[in-house]
């Protein structure tokens, strides 16, 4: 906190932080801190509303000490380790931090399981992350992981917030021969 010249507020909690080194590591804080866009941010904390406080001090963890002790662990927690990974990919590219981005990506290609696979696309899809989504689709090429995702939490998060992923999902289930048929479901 020595020299702090910014106080965050998210979740009820508060966070302090230096400009100069949000700036230097995300070219976000740089354009929001120092830019056109300059926060008003001499006494008022900045309030950040969508994100959870323990993502933004893993985020701000991250800026400080390029690490993320949470992640890097040997999937001591499972299946925290990996909704934590994918709440810090989201908030990795809201504020443009590419090796964040990177690690996060890799923990949840790496860490794909049938309970998580549903959730990781809906994200993959939604955000972009094209590597995400070419993962969760192998993952789901194999009738039994698809099966069980089906079976999952977070299915029908995925087919209500983006049917277009299933539609390409089941088209490249069904075998090359039936082209007519692949196109037909995309054409739904």
């Amino acid at each position: 906190k020595d020299a702090a010249d910014l106080v965050f507020q998210v979740g009820g909690q508060r966070f302090s932080a230096h400009r100069c080194v949000l700036a230097a590591r995300s070219s976000v804080f740089k354009a929001e801190l120092l830019g056109a866009m300059k926060e008003s941010s001499a006494a008022l904390p900045i309030e950040i509303h969508d994100m959870e406080a323990d993502v933004f001090k893993s985020l701000l963890h991250f800026i400080y000490t390029d690490s993320v002790p949470l992640l890097e662990t040997a999937c001591n927690k499972g299946e925290t380790d990996v909704v934590m990974a994918g709440h810090l990919l989201v908030a990795a590219d809201r504020y443009n931090i590419v090796r964040l981005k990177q690690i996060c990506d890799e923990k949840l290609c790496n860490h794909m399981d049938s309970n998580m696979v549903a959730t990781s696309l809906a994200l993959a899809e939604q955000h972009g992350f094209h590597r995400l989504k070419e993962a969760c689709l192998q993952f789901l090429a194999s009738p039994s992981n698809f099966d069980a995702m089906v079976a999952s939490d977070g299915y029908e998060h995925l087919k209500s917030s983006c049917p277009s992923v299933l539609k390409e999902l089941i088209a490249r289930m069904i075998p090359s021969e039936f082209k007519s048929a692949k196109d037909v479901i995309m054409a739904i």
